[in-house]
């Protein structure tokens, strides 16, 4: 049975920790505010730019680019998104596992013909372990997104898509939905995939920070409501005018829809993180205040025993005189 003192230090130290994780708690809900934010300035012309060219391209059969043709898979580039640090539940740890499915799906091509631009330290920790060639060093991005890097990556990758140098352009990343709710996402990036136009998930919580049951029952509560209205905005007309060319829309869409792409998976890993790591400090907090609680018990029923145990030493010295 350990003393009152003993416990009375564990209990300073819980509380301590306690005001840890509520603090990080706080930060990191203020971080996702702002983030989602970010994401839903930007979410509403990336989307339509996506629409736009996929039905353009699905729709007009003179319409080719060398970025939506298939081809023999020699060279794989993945772009991997996590983050600098920890403390974020299973965020980082899954990212990895993917990625190593990923490499192990690739595994008959070569390390040496795999290529992976790493979004964050946890990500280019991996990469040196498992050997992989590195892009280099974007840890950066992952705590300041920044959309001319963006640009950067996204045209660098359509150059070697384009000359040969590789043959496919995966992202791996966390696509979020709620504050309660991160999918882990793998997603092809080049070449174009057309049919994704149809099983995007445009479903999204942007208005709140809260984790609670009601709001990652959000999505479900409101679904009928989407599909309404999804079932009343008209389609584009199919029948497009393209001015000046087709060669001249394309070269300047595709470009921007890739790096816009490249964006958004950035801003939705960063708004994942910023919720991961504001679930698991919430749960650190609620179990910080369980473990005082025992604590706090135990503690009394301690010093009620020891009082107990003095009163007898008393009494019984009392009968005894």
């Amino acid at each position: 049975m350990p003393s009152l003192k003993e416990i009375k230090n564990r209990i300073a130290s819980v509380n301590s920790t306690r005001k840890i994780t509520s603090a990080m708690k706080m930060v990191a809900s203020s971080k996702l505010h702002h983030a989602q934010m970010m994401i839903e300035n930007m979410l509403p012309y990336e989307t339509m730019l996506e629409h736009i060219l996929k039905a353009f391209l699905a729709a007009e059969a003179d319409a080719q680019s060398v970025y939506d043709q298939e081809r023999p898979v020699k060279n794989v580039a993945l772009v991997v998104f996590a983050s600098n640090s920890s403390l974020c539940g299973g965020f980082n740890a899954n990212v990895l596992k993917m990625m190593q499915q990923v490499v192990d799906g690739y595994s008959h091509l070569g390390k040496e013909h795999i290529l992976v631009y790493p979004i964050g330290r946890k990500v280019s920790e991996r990469v040196g372990k498992m050997g992989l060639r590195s892009a280099g060093n974007f840890m950066e991005l992952a705590d300041k997104p920044n959309v001319n890097q963006c640009i950067d990556i996204a045209m660098e990758l359509g150059e070697k898509f384009r000359s040969g140098e590789v043959d496919k352009v995966e992202l791996i990343y966390h696509h979020f939905k709620s504050a309660g709710s991160q999918v882990l996402t793998r997603k092809t990036f080049l070449p174009i995939d057309i049919s994704t136009e149809l099983e995007r998930d445009h479903e999204r919580d942007l208005t709140s920070t809260i984790v609670t049951k009601e709001a990652q029952d959000y999505l479900k509560k409101h679904k009928k409501e989407v599909r309404h209205e999804q079932e009343e905005v008209k389609p584009l007309n199919d029948n497009f005018i393209v001015e000046p060319d087709m060669e001249s829309v394309l070269r300047v869409l595709i470009p921007k829809l890739a790096h816009l792409m490249l964006y958004t998976a950035l801003l939705d890993s960063n708004a994942s993180e910023h919720a991961a790591r504001m679930v698991a400090m919430q749960t650190a907090t609620d179990n910080a205040d369980e473990l005082l609680r025992e604590l706090n018990l135990q503690y009394n029923k301690s010093r009620q025993q020891a009082i107990t145990n003095e009163l007898l030493d008393i009494v019984g010295g009392s009968v005894n005189n």
